[in-house]
């Protein structure tokens, strides 16, 4: 009995000690798979949040190379701003020695108006023809009849085509004439004179007079007295003296007078007295005098045809004036319809100009939420700083809470700036998670001296 026991005992032992000697490898196995597992779901984390560092990365540069575009546009733009600005103050520069030089001319200093227009002639711009003229008349009556022949055929020589030779014409023979003779500056006739009797025989008799000053405008006479023949028929208002003046505005004589002409012609008003604006401004190839018709249109509250000039005209800087007119007019429908149609992006950044001009919070809030190129946000948010915190400060606040772009939220705190708005920088200062918006916000309110800023300065010291 003791045997068969004895057999199963050894039986059961052998197998206990294979068994024993088998689970360790299997336990290694499955503790080696195991960790496999472990390391796998680590790489893959790790993995995972390099995927995410590096997009992050990527989108940082991405971000910075737009700032860095941004900017330079920027100073691409500023620069063309200087530049345009420049060409405007050398115009302004060249405008002024010109009316110095008229109102010598007026005072009979004959040698201080030819030194002006000689100046004017350097500077270059719109007036170079008319002080070649004027400088020529002014060294005529001042006796030097060479030197004026010699300006004369400067004008004549520099610009074939110019509208002042029929005047340089009638100049130079008068000069011829008076050659081999004095010329005295004092013995010249009394211009007054001739103004008082230009008047009177036109009061006494229209009919004979009309002939006389058609005569005189175009003679070599100096331009005060041509500007007063040209005022004598803008008040007497017939049709005769009407279609002089007419004849004169759409361009039959030299610049000068025709400005005149069509500053006259702009104080009668009508149907009629627009027509003649509008034919001189269509064939017209002098910026000067295409700009001063656009000045007499908004005069005029003629919308529609600033709005073809706005549209059609192929200057650029012609277009932005015909806008710049319809802001002064507050022509908004005319400008939101514009802006619309218009693609050049300078172009519109005029057209907002003048829908700020023209008071239009709401059209400017508009663009600011809703158009598409950054750059025309940009400028929308910084018109609307100075239209004050009762018109615009609510829409600022409330485009700021859902903008994402920072440039544009930057740009919004600068325009709560502008308009004192310390309420609505404080509700950023508190809220922004930003640093550098943030930061933005509490440098403004650290110069505005308000009460909401002294109050939030003491709650951050107090913290």
């Amino acid at each position: 009995m003791k045997t068969p026991i004895i057999h199963k005992l050894t039986k059961t032992i052998l197998l206990i000690s294979a068994t024993a000697f088998v689970a360790p490898p299997l336990r290694a196995a499955r503790g080696a798979a195991e960790a496999a597992s472990e390391n796998s779901t680590q790489s893959a984390q790790a993995s995972d949040r390099d995927g995410e560092e590096n997009d992050q990365a990527q989108r940082q540069e991405e971000a910075k190379e737009r700032e860095r575009q941004e900017r330079e546009q920027e100073k691409i733009q500023e620069k063309l701003d200087r530049e345009k600005e420049r060409q405007e103050q050398e115009r302004e520069r060249a405008d002024q020695l010109y009316e110095k030089g008229t109102k010598a001319l007026d005072k009979r200093q004959w040698e201080g108006a030819a030194k002006l227009f000689d100046e004017t002639v350097k500077k270059g711009g719109d007036h170079v023809e008319g002080a070649y003229y004027w400088k020529a008349y002014a060294q005529h009556k001042n006796g030097m009849r060479d030197q004026a022949l010699a300006t004369l055929a400067e004008l004549s020589k520099g610009f074939p085509k110019s509208r002042w030779l029929n005047d340089a014409k009638e100049l130079e023979v008068e000069i011829r004439q008076a050659s081999g003779q004095p010329v005295s500056p004092e013995g010249q006739p009394d211009e007054e004179l001739k103004l008082m009797a230009l008047n009177g025989l036109m009061n006494a008799d229209p009919e004979r007079a009309l002939p006389l000053i058609q005569k005189l405008l175009q003679s070599s006479q100096p331009l005060k007295i041509k500007e007063q023949a040209l005022f004598v028929l803008s008040q007497k208002g017939s049709a005769k003296a009407k279609g002089i003046l007419a004849e004169f505005a759409r361009g039959k004589t030299n610049p000068d007078l025709q400005l005149k002409s069509l500053e006259f012609l702009a104080l009668f008003g009508g149907n009629d007295s627009r027509q003649v604006l509008a034919e001189a401004y269509a064939s017209a190839d002098d910026n000067k005098i295409k700009r001063s018709i656009l000045e007499f249109f908004m005069a005029g509250g003629d919308r529609e045809r600033l709005l073809a000039a706005a549209k059609e005209e192929k200057d650029s800087d012609l277009r932005r004036e015909a806008i710049g007119q319809l802001g002064a007019l507050g022509a908004q429908k005319e400008l939101s319809d514009l802006y619309g149609q218009e693609t050049a992006p300078d172009l519109k950044k005029r057209i907002l100009e003048a829908m700020f001009a023209g008071g239009n919070p709401e059209k400017l809030l508009e663009l600011a939420q809703k158009e598409k190129d950054p750059g025309l946000r940009l400028k929308a948010v910084e018109l609307l700083g100075p239209m004050g915190s009762e018109k615009t400060g609510a829409g600022l606040s409330a485009l700021y809470d859902n903008e994402k772009d920072r440039n544009i939220r930057k740009k919004i705190i600068e325009s709560l700036f502008v308009q004192g708005n310390a309420k609505a920088l404080v509700a950023i200062a508190k809220t922004e998670k930003d640093p550098q918006l943030k930061k933005k916000a509490i440098e403004q309110l650290s110069v505005m001296n308000s009460k909401e800023g002294t109050e939030l300065f003491e709650e951050m010291l107090n913290k």
